[in-house]
């Protein structure tokens, strides 16, 4: 999310990739420290301050450090 997004209309956004049949999202809320998971077919996870994401079986082998984002 970038300073400018309302946490509504992004969640709104992100409902939409997953309906067009998106398999994995993040949704990173740096202000709240926050990260909601959107896998398709599940509902969301959160997570409060994770310090890493996996790509899963999605994205073999990629993880998103956030020790950085947090700072």
């Amino acid at each position: 999310m970038s300073s400018s997004d309302s946490l509504s209309e992004t969640q709104a956004k992100m409902q939409e990739y997953m309906n067009a049949r998106v398999k994995l999202g993040w949704l990173i809320d740096r202000k709240a420290r926050r990260v909601e998971i959107y896998r398709l077919g599940q509902p969301k996870d959160v997570l409060e301050s994770p310090i890493c994401l996996s790509g899963e079986d999605i994205l073999v082998g990629f993880s998103l450090n956030l020790q950085s984002v947090w700072n």
